[in-house]
């Protein structure tokens, strides 16, 4: 199924690909698969609210044909919209529909006006759509000079996508369609697109951590401040019993990547009620202020060593006045770990990545991590392999934090070496991920990989957490067998006077003009030098 979908995708690419970079037309391509899921999902909910079977009305075209049936009885046609509103908290024109849209488009008949007047009408009418598409301008000169040569690329990139099948993909569409998109162009999209991505595989043992010892609670609430596509939040429901019961708060500073993560909550079913989203700064002023405040897990990808103001008036936040120091205005990692932290439940798990930095690094750093490591807030520390995130090769660490410790001890993990490297990028297989979650639950030492260092030990090491003082992953060279490295060398010495031998005797054998000679008597006299 993925591979069927990252194929479509490139394919649907292939349109847009000459005319933007890939952080602008994967908001072409994104926003587009997820109005054909909201079609689609319609369409579904029509078969079934009208007690009719899906064998039958297996395709959109079908079930299109039965929506504009019920729909003519002009005495039903307000209950049906009544009902879509209450089991899906929208309702579509069937001349909007995405699959009748591109069946314009097959016949070469579409209009994209209507296009624009479907996602008007969806933003307009319906709160949890307001603005979501607006980073799709279907009037954007990169899409064609004038309106027809703009209607001629999205009739392609519409007929492409038209065979996804977004409702029963198995996993996560927008995630790994975003995933796709970032790392099949990441050398032009990695770092302009200005968003972060969990690769799938770090997001689930991120979720995976967080969420043990409490998989059985009924009620469940998972925070995000810096939530990109919404993804990491979105794997922690892999692991509860009561996903349905979830509630999801994120923030997100810009304003496309909140659109996605906005779009990947409702792929998933997350109805308005348990979401909770914002589209704002999350250092400058705290959020969320009212209740609630805290969370059963906090999970993070925050931009690595980036800027902020770092103001003095920051010492008076509660976030953050505790620790004595404001992480410097170059590299507020610890900034937005604290700020993570302070929305923890005393009962939670928080799991945020950062580089390796935060670990070793003095001055006012080094201050925070003393006091975290002084009141037991950090658990455990997992090195992991570089090359890992898009956009960045550097190596990365996953802190896991607590605030209901009874010890102070912090386990070392060094997952470093264990990954499979494919094309640009390295990845973790499943394997890897259970191999760092079981180490995680044990708290053992593991030769070579895991370390469990008391306080003591880390106070002895003035407070650094630089995974090598911890977990010695160092391999000894085999001794060197002088007798057989001997014979070696004999045999090479036997071997290349024979080849000097058959050289010699080739050339002896050359005869030469009055030119070259002179240069067979030096060439010669260089190849019998120890005869």
């Amino acid at each position: 199924m993925g591979a069927e979908l990252n194929q479509k995708l490139f394919s649907a690419a292939d349109n847009l690909r000459s005319k933007m970079d890939a952080s602008e037309y994967k908001n072409y391509l994104l926003g587009l698969i997820f109005y054909k899921y909201l079609s689609d999902k319609l369409l579904i909910k029509v078969v079934e609210t009208s007690y009719q079977s899906l064998e039958e009305y297996d395709t959109p075209d079908k079930q299109t044909e039965l929506y504009k049936q019920i729909l003519a009885d002009e005495s039903s046609r307000e209950a049906v919209r009544a009902t879509l509103i209450d089991k899906l908290g929208y309702y579509i024109e069937p001349d909007y529909l995405f699959n009748v849209l591109t069946n314009q488009a097959k016949k070469q008949i579409f209009q994209l006006d209507d296009l624009k007047k479907a996602f008007n009408a969806l933003s307009a009418e319906f709160e949890q759509f307001n603005g979501l598409f607006s980073d799709i301008d279907l009037n954007s000169n990169k899409l064609g000079s004038d309106d027809q040569q703009r209607n001629i690329t999205i009739t392609e990139v519409l007929k492409k996508l038209d065979d996804i099948d977004v409702i029963g993909h198995q996993g996560d569409v927008i995630g790994d369609a975003y995933e796709f998109l970032i790392s099949q162009f990441a050398e032009q999209a990695g770092k302009k697109a200005g968003e972060f991505y969990t690769p799938h595989m770090v997001s689930d043992m991120m979720a995976r951590i967080v969420t043990i010892g409490q998989e059985d609670k009924e009620l469940f609430s998972v925070f995000d401040p810096t939530m990109g596509s919404g993804s990491l939040m979105l794997n922690v429901s892999n692991h509860i019993n009561y996903p349905e019961n979830i509630t999801y708060h994120g923030q997100e500073l810009n304003t496309t990547t909140y659109n996605l993560a906005r779009m990947n909550l409702i792929l998933h079913g997350v109805s308005s009620k348990r979401m909770r989203l914002r589209n704002d700064d999350t250092l400058n002023k705290d959020w969320p202020s009212d209740e609630p405040y805290t969370f059963d897990t906090v999970v993070m990808n925050p931009p690595y060593s980036a800027n902020w103001s770092a103001d003095d008036s920051f010492l008076d936040d509660s976030r953050f006045n505790k620790y004595g120091k404001l992480a410097p205005k170059s590299k507020a990692d610890f900034a937005f770990l604290l700020h993570g932290f302070y929305h923890l439940k005393e009962t939670g798990t928080m799991a945020i990545v950062l580089p390796h930095g935060v670990l070793f690094r003095g001055a006012a750093e080094g201050i925070i991590r003393k006091k975290l490591l002084e009141d037991g807030s950090i658990d455990t520390v997992i090195g992991m392999p570089a090359n890992l995130f898009f956009g960045t090769s550097i190596p990365t660490t996953v802190i896991i934090l607590k605030k209901n410790r009874t010890t102070r001890d912090v386990l070392f993990i060094d997952a470093s070496n264990d990954f499979v490297k494919e094309k640009n990028q390295n990845k973790l297989t499943e394997e890897n991920i259970l191999k760092i979650v079981e180490t995680y639950k044990n708290r053992e030492n593991i030769d070579k990989y895991a370390y469990l260092a008391s306080f003591e030990e880390i106070k002895e090491n003035d407070y650094n957490l630089n995974i090598p003082r911890y977990v010695d992953t160092f391999e000894e060279e085999e001794p060197i067998d002088m007798v057989a490295l001997n014979s070696q060398l004999k045999e090479i010495r036997q071997e290349k006077e024979a080849l000097r031998k058959e050289i010699y005797d080739m050339m002896t054998s050359l005869v030469a003009d009055e030119e070259n000679e002179e240069w067979l008597k030096n060439a010669l006299e260089v190849f019998s030098y120890d005869r």
